[in-house]
């Protein structure tokens, strides 16, 4: 038994009612060909927030791998199996995400720079060191960071 099709001003509505019946509608509506009855205002917004998600994640990613790459070079003595992993994982996340929507990949050095302040204000946080112990800028190439093979050395 097939769900029964909803009007274009129900359509509406559903968008901030059940959202998922909202994605659903409209996907079976764009199948049909049926463009007259999409929520196209609430559409627009939909796929727009979709590619500000994928910079997010870019961004949040980053900000992971590069406190742990900052945590391995400080604090070489406090060195952990996890702090690896956590590396290779979110180098991996990355290569997926750059692999799903290529036209990221461009704007790595950008996010690199935008979020390299917050990794020190974790590491910071997480290391106790103090900010001063922290480069400025970002001591790692892009093609550094997502180097499978690459951990920076030790600087104490």
């Amino acid at each position: 038994m097939s769900a029964k099709p909803l009007e274009s001003t129900t359509l509406i509505g559903l968008y901030d009612e059940d959202f998922l019946a909202w994605c659903e509608e409209t996907g079976r509506l764009l199948r049909a060909r049926r463009f007259a009855q999409v929520d196209v205002e609430n559409l627009i917004e939909e796929v727009e927030a979709m590619a500000g998600s994928q910079r997010r994640e870019l961004e949040s990613r980053l900000t992971v791998l590069l406190l742990h790459l900052l945590k391995w070079e400080r604090q070489p003595g406090k060195r952990k199996l996890g702090w690896e992993n956590t590396i290779v994982a979110q180098r991996r996340e990355l290569r997926r995400l750059f692999q799903q929507s290529p036209s990221l990949r461009p704007a790595l050095a950008k996010a690199i720079i935008a979020v390299y302040s917050d990794a020190v204000e974790d590491a910071t946080r997480e290391s106790r060191l103090p900010v001063s112990a922290f480069p400025p800028e970002c001591p790692y190439t892009p093609e550094q960071i997502m180097d499978r093979n690459f951990l920076p050395a030790a600087r104490t």
